[in-house]
């Protein structure tokens, strides 16, 4: 697959049952890293909000007219003590299985890094489970490296 197939665009509430249905495959898929994710349905995100929200980005892939990927974009305040006072949070990133290993992920990586340097952003961030080795790989290989590990103790 060339990457001319792929389209990249801005999410509409149109995409909203596709993305609801994204945002179930990365619960299910980060359940095995986290014990803490309770059973059932989990929503991570207001997605209508953000769709919505002309400070945040949630863009898709789509592939023969059909949305394969997602991620978003959005400001974050950084602590007080940094050098900076705002910086791009990158988080709903999903690709369908039967689009994995296509390289959609780094053209949706590649689509929120230009729309944060456009709303002049200097730092990017993304938080990913330590045991998620491909997902680390893969953002690595994207340019991110790794940062802070946080840690929990269950009492």
């Amino acid at each position: 697959m060339s990457s001319t197939e792929i389209r990249i665009r801005r999410a509409t509430l149109e995409d909203l049952p596709v993305l609801l249905d994204f945002e179930q495959g990365i619960v299910k898929a980060e359940r095995p890293f986290d014990v803490t994710i309770r059973e059932g349905k989990v929503n991570y995100y207001d997605l209508e909000k953000m769709v919505q929200d002309p400070k945040s980005c949630v863009i898709v892939a789509e592939v023969d007219g059909r949305i394969v990927s997602s991620g978003y974009a959005i400001p974050k305040q950084a602590r007080h003590y940094l050098d900076h006072e705002f910086y791009a949070y990158l988080g709903f990133m999903y690709t369908d299985v039967d689009y994995r290993g296509r390289g959609i992920n780094a053209l949706i990586v590649e689509a929120l890094k230009k729309w944060s340097q456009e709303q002049g952003f200097k730092e990017i961030r993304l938080t990913v489970y330590n045991d998620n080795v491909g997902a680390i790989k893969a953002y690595e290989k994207v340019g991110f490296k790794k940062h802070i590990i946080e840690m929990r103790l269950e009492q």
